[in-house]
């Protein structure tokens, strides 16, 4: 099989071809093209697979283009993991977003909109190229923010393209474990949008046992969703968030942490890897031990500011191992080899929400097989949740319509209708400052 992976010089594609070498069954990927915009940073990830690849039989032959539509044809499977904007972009949105006194996370609240609105143009052109040059293939989508680029490429390519995140996964494998449950044997009962979605029953051989990790304050207060929110609040939900509505939850603290913080994230991965993308630069640099002491580093720091809030402390180091691209493999290898399983990904609502339509990507549990992901049924959500969730989705429709129209009122309004931006007057200003500092932004008029 050939998979394309576009975004191919991103820092994590590594990830993705490790997992790749540890699979050895038939009908695996024997070739994998890599296109990047920056042949520069191609070229340093190209020297990481092939010192991953050094000694592994019939690893995955490796190929990199900066030509899109030579990247595409043949493909088989397409991962989509672009940065439109790159680093700088994310940490331009953030700080844009904290000098308005909002969040600026990069798939949450005014930087995520900021994000959605330079990412979503792009993401369709890919995705009419892929309907044009590739219609058999199948797209599974990185990009942030995970669910609106999802469903921006929907309309092209319909359900041949499926979103995925590696959060719920991580979230449903920490409650099995406290749980002393098997996450392979766990039934998780998680349904919202990306980065927006709550457990409310993990089942194991048919018993949901969700109630007694809410009932038992030592076990609920033992991992990362525990101690991010509070054992009280999570009872008071009866459910366990997913761990970006701690920006929700608690936002005048999340803000006034990023506000006060040394860098904020974006601007933190963009000194990290730009240092990382400097070293490859010298050709005696060890690649691949390199790359691994900059992912370390990545992944601990990963969410710090909320933990520091919360007095959550270091993260656990069996949270440190990454997944997305376990997600991604396990995705593809249901639907190449008719492999049924099921996985929490982000589909075209169909019939599941009845509170949302049916082109409507949400986050839930689907049923996988050769003809694709198809969302199990689940019951409905709270009206807590609910609100919230009807509110963001409107917030994504919003930023489509205004990805498409170019309509500078129409962003306005994205901004000004999203739960944590408190004034139609500072969503103005967030246009404004989002389209002086952002040139893939210059179609909004």
């Amino acid at each position: 099989m050939r998979l394309t992976i576009l975004g191919g010089g991103g820092f994590r594609v590594p990830l993705v071809y490790g997992a790749l070498l540890q699979d050895h069954a038939e009908g695996r990927v024997t070739h994998v093209v890599l296109h990047d915009l920056d042949a520069g940073r191609l070229s340093a990830v190209a020297r990481v697979l092939a010192e991953q690849a050094a000694g592994v039989p019939d690893a995955p032959e490796v190929t990199a283009t900066t030509d899109l539509d030579e990247a595409l044809r043949g493909a088989d499977f397409v991962f989509s993991a672009i940065r439109v904007g790159g680093l700088k972009g994310r940490a331009d949105d953030e700080r844009v977003a904290l000098a308005e006194g909002v969040l600026g996370q990069e798939t949450v609240g005014a930087g995520g909109i900021a994000y959605g609105l330079r990412t979503v143009p792009v993401a369709e052109d890919i995705a009419r190229r892929v309907a044009r040059l590739a219609p058999e293939a199948w797209v599974i989508n990185f990009t942030n923010p995970a669910g609106l680029v999802t469903e921006a490429m929907s309309r092209h390519l319909g359900d041949r393209v499926i979103g995925i995140c590696d959060s719920p996964v991580g979230l449903g494998r920490r409650i099995a474990r406290v749980l002393g449950a098997n996450p392979k044997e766990a039934w998780i009962d998680y349904v919202g949008l990306n980065h927006l979605g709550w457990v409310r029953g993990l089942r194991v051989a048919g018993r949901d046992e969700l109630p007694r990790l809410l009932a038992d304050p030592d076990l609920l207060g033992s991992f990362e969703e525990g101690k991010l929110f509070g054992t009280d609040w999570l009872r008071s939900l009866g459910a366990i968030p997913n761990e970006y509505l701690h920006y929700y939850y608690f936002n005048r603290e999340a803000v006034r942490a990023y506000q006060q913080a040394e860098k904020t994230r974006g601007a933190f991965l963009h000194d990290q890897q730009a240092r990382f993308y400097a070293e490859m630069r010298n050709p005696d640099a060890p690649a691949w031990k390199v790359w691994d002491d900059t992912r370390a580093e990545r992944e601990a720091t990963y969410m710090a500011e909320n933990r520091e809030t919360a007095g959550a402390g270091e993260r656990d180091e069996d949270d440190l191992s990454g997944g997305y691209e376990k997600v991604a493999l396990a995705l593809m290898r249901a639907i190449a080899r008719d492999e049924r399983t099921t996985l929490i990904l982000n589909v075209r609502n169909q019939h599941t929400l009845s509170v949302l339509d049916t082109d409507a990507v949400i986050e839930v549990p689907c049923l996988v097989d050769a003809n694709g992901a198809h969302p199990v049924t689940v019951d409905p959500l709270p009206d807590h949740a609910t609100g919230l969730v009807c509110a963001v989705k409107a917030v994504e429709r919003e930023v489509l319509a205004a990805a498409r129209s170019g309509s500078r009122a129409t962003a306005v309004k994205a901004f000004a209708l999203h739960p944590l931006v408190d004034s139609v007057n500072v969503a103005r200003r967030l246009v404004e400052g989002y389209t002086e500092v952002h040139p893939g932004l210059a179609y909004l008029r």
